[in-house]
């Protein structure tokens, strides 16, 4: 089974990564999981300056997912450059780099500083998280524009080395995210990630106030699983060659195998980690497993299949006898 997949120049030996904000720095993970075999490990958002994040609670169960409400907390970028990207290199890791930033300008000195950091071989890509709110837009996500996504994909792919791949993490709240995907594309970035949380809610049953300190969050886990879907499959449908890092509710092989036939090339694991810290070297047995079930030797013939199964059938097509509908009592 050839599970390899490409983003870019960079070649991976399997399709399952974890998701950015989801494996610590690395070294909590380590404790369970080989991070060298491991897809690629995605890092927490990297800024600028250090950040406490915003004050709990900042996380709360809801069925079948999880709200959080972190704010991007981190030690900045000279701190990571130092101690956390080092540390994963000598694990062997492929490391992609998420980055965020509040305007342009961090963006740019944030995505300046990886690529002139003695550590810059270490790092496999660069994710560019443009959920991130716009300081100099109301506060408004990058990510809610075809324009500023696209902005912050050209100043990130102008200052990082040319040959490292640019993923676009792109938001579900928006009104048509293929729209902004062909912006991003237009702009520079190697692939996609798809998709970042989706905004939600929950109210505490005992207060009767809003159980994140920051009222709303962004939704994760199996619940988020049919949006991540969708908009895998719409933005292949617009940009057929363009590598997606697919990811929102991965638990299982299954899970994944749905993602890649969808469209996309890898899968990203994230709150499934929380409980089952082994993930990743299951799901990717379990994905191999499930190709193995349909004859599928190689992860690239998978890709996309739904599309093409779609265009496959038959242009018309004859049903037999039809039971009459009956009427609802």
């Amino acid at each position: 089974m050839d599970l390899s997949t490409r983003i870019g120049a960079v070649t991976l030996a399997n399709p399952v990564l974890t998701a950015s904000g989801c494996g610590g720095t690395g070294r909590e993970l380590a404790q369970f999981t080989d991070l060298a075999r491991l897809g690629a490990f995605i890092t927490c958002s990297v800024m600028l300056q250090p950040r406490a994040g915003r004050p709990t609670p900042r996380l709360a169960e809801t069925p079948s997912g999880v709200l959080n409400a972190m704010g991007l907390p981190g030690p900045g970028v000279d701190a990571f450059l130092a101690r956390d990207l080092p540390w994963l290199a000598e694990q062997d890791a492929r490391v992609v780099v998420s980055v965020g930033g509040n305007t342009l300008g961090e963006f740019w000195e944030v995505a300046r500083r990886l690529a002139e950091s003695p550590q810059a071989s270490a790092i496999a890509a660069v994710e560019v998280n443009v959920a991130c709110p716009n300081a100099e837009d109301r506060g408004r996500m990058f990510a809610a524009s075809p324009s500023a996504a696209a902005e912050v994909v050209r100043v990130v792919r102008g200052a990082i080395h040319r040959d490292t791949p640019v993923l676009t993490k792109l938001s579900p709240d928006v009104t048509d995210i293929a729209t902004i995907a062909l912006a991003c594309a237009d702009a520079g970035t190697t692939g996609l990630s798809l998709i970042n949380t989706m905004s939600g809610l929950a109210i505490d049953q005992n207060t009767l106030r809003p159980a994140l300190t920051g009222v709303s969050g962004g939704l994760s886990g199996p619940a988020l699983r049919p949006v991540a879907l969708r908009c895998v499959y719409q933005v292949h449908a617009a940009l057929p060659e363009m590598p997606i890092v697919g990811g929102g509710g991965v638990a299982t092989g299954r899970d994944a195998l749905e993602f890649v036939v969808a469209g996309a090339c890898a899968v990203s694991v994230g709150t499934t980690l929380l409980h089952d810290p082994t993930a990743p070297q299951r799901i990717t047995r379990e994905l191999e497993e499930a190709l193995a079930a349909h004859g599928i030797t190689r992860l690239a013939d998978a890709v996309g299949l739904a599309h093409r199964a779609t265009a496959a059938l038959p242009p018309q097509i004859v049903l037999g006898p039809q039971e009459p509908i009956k009427e609802l009592r």
